[in-house]
């Protein structure tokens, strides 16, 4: 017995030390949450908000982008979800449109640990009669200090690449001229090997293995990748940890978390 307590200990002060060891600073490390929380509603369709901010939670996140987020709207019981589920997190939500529905609004979310210092949303193009989309970004200070940008979108689910690959356009040509270091997370609805994911990574540095892409959906067994971290510029940012995060209940996707260091010009 005394022994397996010494090597629990052992690993716990291990990893306590990691950032110590590696020279790494801690106030310019992020976590990032990507997470589609599908409306509110869970697997078993009982819209569960404390199921959704208990994923969250356990993550322990700086920044989290949300998809499939409704405001007000009659199948979310009139609840605005983004500032819901930031009441339960305890951290600063933003909601940006993407279009009106159901008496309400549809679009992404954005929770922080850190508060805005200056907030857009941009409309991406789409084909009329299909759904709109929309990229919503923060500006914020990370605890070192540093300023930095933070993007969640949600691009076009339809089989058809058309709209998907006119939004990863949109996105490059708006975000590759942010001033400062910035993260883009979503459900982009494209797995690593199409079209619309080798435009972004024209501009943006992927966070996942190219050679062995964890799955990130369905929930309850993952096939395919379609929620991403990327980042910009490549030179800003280091990966330190990736993880898919297998909820069966809370979504039918994964959160994907990655934890970056941001770095020295």
């Amino acid at each position: 017995m005394k022994f397996k307590i010494t090597v629990l200990l052992f690993v716990f002060l291990i990893g306590k030390t990691t950032y110590a060891q590696t020279n790494i600073d801690s106030s310019k490390v992020v976590r990032v949450l990507s997470f589609n929380i599908l409306h509110g509603a869970t697997t078993k369709g009982d819209f569960d908000l404390d199921a959704i901010a208990k994923v969250i939670k356990e993550a322990d996140p700086d920044f989290v982008a949300l998809q499939e987020v409704d405001f007000k709207t009659n199948r979310a019981r009139n609840l605005d979800l983004v500032t819901e589920l930031g009441w339960r997190t305890k951290m600063a939500p933003i909601f940006g449109r993407a279009m009106k529905y159901d008496g309400g609004e549809y679009g992404e979310g954005i929770l922080s640990r850190y508060s805005f210092i200056m907030s857009r949303n941009i409309a991406l193009p789409y084909t009329p009669k299909n759904e709109p989309r929309a990229a919503l970004e923060i500006i914020t200070e990370l605890a070192s200090g540093d300023t930095v940008a933070f993007v969640g979108t949600h691009l076009d689910h339809l089989k058809d690449e058309k709209d998907r690959i006119a939004q990863a356009k949109r996105i490059n040509e708006v975000f590759s001229s942010n001033q400062y270091p910035t993260i883009l997370a979503g459900d982009l609805n494209a797995t690593p090997e199409s079209t619309p994911i080798n435009i972004l990574e024209e501009i943006w540095t992927a966070s996942y293995d190219k050679n062995n892409p964890s799955p990130t959906f369905p929930s309850d067994k993952p096939t395919i990748k379609i929620d991403y971290v990327m980042f910009y510029p490549k030179n800003r940012w280091k990966v330190l940890s990736k993880e898919v995060i297998q909820d069966k209940i809370a979504s039918d996707h994964c959160a994907y978390l990655v934890v970056l260091e941001l770095l020295e010009e």
